[in-house]
């Protein structure tokens, strides 16, 4: 069994930033990609920035130039700075990671998700 577990998460004012982590742990051999994708009310769940296991980052447009993904392969955790925060960032964020287990077999995990509302 594989654990996501996130923090990080709250409420900000316009402008703000925020900083989540993502932490992995239990059965894990490696990890491959690891992301973030977040979902607001009515909408569909939408990758937010992934980062590979070689440090290659891809952001969604929305987020270039405010956002930062970055990883601590030691210690299976990823992270995301938000800065400059605008309303339309309010959605639960989640987290992914990509993982082998050591019995050989590559499965998709997710975070429980934390909720990122940014108002005045």
């Amino acid at each position: 069994q594989v654990q996501l577990v996130e923090s990080g998460g709250g409420l900000v004012q316009p402008g703000g930033s925020l900083r989540l982590s993502c932490a992995a742990s239990g059965n894990i051999f490696s990890i491959y990609d690891m992301g973030w994708y977040r979902q607001a009310p009515g909408k569909q769940r939408e990758l937010v920035a992934a980062i590979s296991s070689g440090g290659n980052t891809n952001y969604a447009d929305s987020v270039k130039g405010r956002f930062t993904i970055s990883r601590d392969k030691a210690k299976n955790t990823v992270y995301l700075q938000m800065n400059s925060l605008k309303p339309e960032d309010t959605a639960v964020y989640f987290c992914n990671a990509r993982v082998r287990r050591y019995n050989g077999v590559v499965e998709d995990y997710w975070g429980q998700g934390t909720q990122d509302t940014v108002s005045s």
